[in-house]
């Protein structure tokens, strides 16, 4: 997937949304570059159960730099429902790609009404540029 081809919320979480064989919306979540960039030196991260149910805008765990430690942001309401646990062992390498391998938590999405409120690959951009000023 390509920068491009995701959703995102204003605090940097990304979402990309996919049918899964029964027919569920799921979204896979990250943090994007642009986050990771300003965090450096990734030392530690928490991410949610299997099963747990999250909420758009509330924190669904955290990663901790040698610089702070930031909640993760849940970009729906729904289910987690896959847990990418490689993530622990390889927080080093989590900026290098981080729309592909560095994806967190994948989530059954509870209401696809709340996706219009993210943001497009463009609108993200201009956030982007907004906070480097």
């Amino acid at each position: 997937m390509t920068p491009e081809q995701l959703l995102y919320t204003k605090s940097h979480e990304w979402a990309y949304v996919q049918d899964d064989p029964s027919g569920a919306k799921i979204a896979t979540v990250g943090l994007s570059a642009f986050a990771l960039e300003l965090l450096t030196d990734l030392v530690y991260v928490d991410l949610p159960e299997v099963g747990r149910r999250v909420s758009a805008g509330e924190p669904l765990g955290e990663i901790e730099s040698v610089k702070a430690v930031s909640d993760l942001y849940s970009p729906v309401d729904g289910e987690v429902v896959e847990v990418n646990t490689a993530l622990a062992d390889n927080l080093a390498g989590l900026a290098d790609d981080p729309y592909d391998a560095g994806w967190f938590v994948k989530i059954r999405i509870a209401d696809e009404s709340l996706l219009a409120g993210l943001l497009d690959y463009a609108a993200y951009q201009k956030q982007c540029a907004e906070e480097e000023h």
